[in-house]
C-alpha cells in the first residue's frame, strides 16, 4: 500500500527518523512531567472540582491533564500563548517592534526573546491565581494552608514548568516537523482522549444511541471539512515579463501565487480558547470577596459564560476575529507586491504597485471569510450538539477533534516537505 511505502521511506531517511524519535522523546518527557504533582495537594478533591467546572475542564485539556493533577506543568503553554498574542498585537501598534519584525530572522528571534521574557511574569501571576483559587474552594479539600515559603516554591515550580515546556516546544520547532507548541497541545489532547471516551460511555444509556450516532456522523464530516479547508487554496496567476541580460533572455513564464483558505491553521482556535477562558477564571477569584458588588460582578461573569448561547456566540466571534488577525500578521501584501515588481512579475489585468496590494488584500479578505466562518462553525458545533444530546463530553471532544486533525495535517505536510528536501539533495 502507498501509505506503508511512505512510512518505510520516512523511516529509512536517517535525519527524519532521528527527528521523529527526538520529538517522541520530548513528548514522553512532557507526559511524565504532567503527572508529577506538587506536594500537599489532594488529587481526588481536585478532580471532583474540575468535574464540576466546564471552563477549568477545558483549560485542563490544553495543559495535558497537568492542571487536574496540579503537576509541575499545571499551566502548560498557556502563559506563552498569552504572551505571543500580546506581542503580536504590540508589533502592529508599536513602530519599533514593527521595524524589528521587518528585519527578517534576526528581528523575529529578538521578538521571540521578548515573548519568552514576558512569559515568566505571566506564568507567575497565573500560578499565583490558580493556587489562590484552589485554596478558596471551601467545598473541596484541595489545598491546605501554605506558608509564605511554600507559596514561593509552588509558584517558582509551576513557572519553571511552563518555561521548560516552552523550551521543549522550541526544540520541536527546530526539527521542522511542525509547530512545537501545537504539538505539545496535541499530545495533551490525545493523552486525555481515552478519559473523555470513557466518561462518555460511562454516562451512556440506550436512549442516547441516536445522539451518539449523530455525533459520530458529525465527527466524520468535521474531519473531512477540516481537511478540505486546510488543503484548499486560491491560486493567483502571476506572469513574468521577458527581459534580456547579456546574451540570455529571462522571464516570460507564467506561474501562480498560492493563498491558503486557512492560513492560520489551528492557531486561531488556540488563541480564541486562551482568551475565552480568562474572564471566568479571573472571576473565580472574586466570588468570595468581602465587597458585595465585586462578588456579585464575579458571579454575573461566571453565569454569563455558563450560558451556552453567550459562550457559543463569543467563541464563534473570537475564532473569526483571530483568523483575520493572524492572517494580517503573517500575510504582507505590500511585501509581496514589492517583490513581484522587483522580479518583473505582475498579476494579469492588475497594475503593479497599489492596485496589486489592494487586489491581494481584497482576495485574502474574501478567502478568510470562508475559512473563518467554517472554523467558527465547527468550533461551536459541539455546543449545538450538546444542547440536543445532553452529553457534556462532546463539547471538549469536538474542540479536541478540530485541533488534532489540523495539527496532524500540518505535521504530515512538514514531514513530506522534509522528504522532498532530502530527495533533491540526493540528486
Amino acid at each position: 500500500m502507498e501509505w506503508i511505502k511512505k512510512i518505510s521511506q520516512i523511516w529509512k531517511t536517517k535525519d527524519i527518523r532521528n527527528d521523529i524519535l527526538f520529538v517522541l522523546m520530548v513528548l514522553i518527557i512532557f507526559r511524565i512531567g504532567a503527572h508529577i504533582p506538587i506536594p500537599g495537594v489532594d488529587v481526588s478533591g481536585l478532580k471532583d472540582f474540575f468535574a464540576s467546572n466546564q471552563m477549568l475542564g477545558l483549560l485542563n485539556l490544553f495543559s495535558g491533564g497537568g492542571l487536574e493533577n496540579f503537576s509541575i506543568m499545571m499551566l502548560g503553554v498557556g502563559p506563552y500563548i498569552t504572551s505571543s498574542i500580546i506581542f503580536q498585537l504590540l508589533v502592529m501598534i508599536i513602530p519599533k517592534l514593527e521595524e524589528l519584525s521587518k528585519e527578517g530572522e534576526a528581528g523575529q528571534r529578538k521578538i521571540n526573546q521578548y515573548t519568552r521574557w514576558a512569559t515568566v511574569p505571566l506564568a507567575m501571576l497565573q500560578g499565583y491565581g490558580f493556587i489562590t483559587l484552589f485554596q478558596n474552594q471551601g467545598g473541596y479539600k484541595i489545598l491546605g494552608e501554605l506558608t509564605s515559603f511554600q507559596y514561593i516554591i509552588a509558584i517558582a515550580t509551576v513557572t519553571a514548568g511552563t518555561m521548560f515546556l516552552t523550551w521543549l516546544g522550541e526544540l520541536i520547532s527546530e526539527r521542522r516537523l511542525g509547530n512545537g507548541i501545537s504539538l505539545l497541545i496535541f499530545a495533551g489532547i490525545v493523552a486525555g482522549l481515552p478519559t473523555t471516551i470513557q466518561q462518555t460511555f460511562l454516562a451512556f444509556d440506550k436512549t442516547q444511541i441516536t445522539s451518539m450516532v449523530l455525533f459520530g456522523v458529525i465527527a466524520i464530516v468535521t474531519v473531512i471539512g477540516v481537511v478540505f479547508i486546510t488543503e484548499g487554496q486560491r491560486n493567483i496567476p502571476v506572469s513574468y515579463a521577458r527581459r534580456v541580460q547579456g546574451s540570455k533572455m529571462h522571464g516570460g513564464t507564467n506561474t501562480h501565487l498560492p493563498l491558503r483558505v486557512n492560513q492560520g491553521g489551528v492557531i486561531p482556535i488556540i488563541f480564541a480558547i486562551s482568551v475565552i477562558l480568562v474572564p471566568p477564571m479571573i472571576a473565580q477569584f472574586f466570588t468570595r470577596a468581602s465587597s458585595v458588588w465585586l462578588a456579585g460582578g464575579a458571579d454575573f461573569v461566571i453565569n454569563m459564560f455558563n450560558n451556552q448561547i453567550f459562550y457559543g456566540v463569543f467563541y464563534f466571534v473570537l475564532v473569526v476575529a483571530f483568523t483575520y488577525f493572524y492572517s494580517a500578521v503573517v500575510f504582507k501584501p505590500e511585501q509581496i507586491a514589492e517583490n513581484l515588481q522587483k522580479q518583473g512579475g505582475f498579476i494579469p489585468g492588475i497594475r503593479p504597485g497599489r492596485p496589486t496590494i489592494d487586489y491581494l488584500q481584497n482576495t485574502v479578505f474574501r478567502i478568510n471569510l470562508t475559512g473563518s466562518l467554517f472554523l467558527g462553525l465547527i468550533a461551536v458545533l459541539p455546543l449545538i450538539l450538546r444542547a440536543y444530546t445532553g452529553v457534556n463530553t462532546l463539547v471538549i471532544g469536538g474542540t479536541s477533534l478540530l485541533i488534532v486533525v489540523s495539527v496532524v495535517i500540518e505535521t504530515v505536510k512538514k514531514v513530506e516537505a522534509q522528504m522532498q528536501v532530502h530527495e533533491y539533495d540526493a540528486y
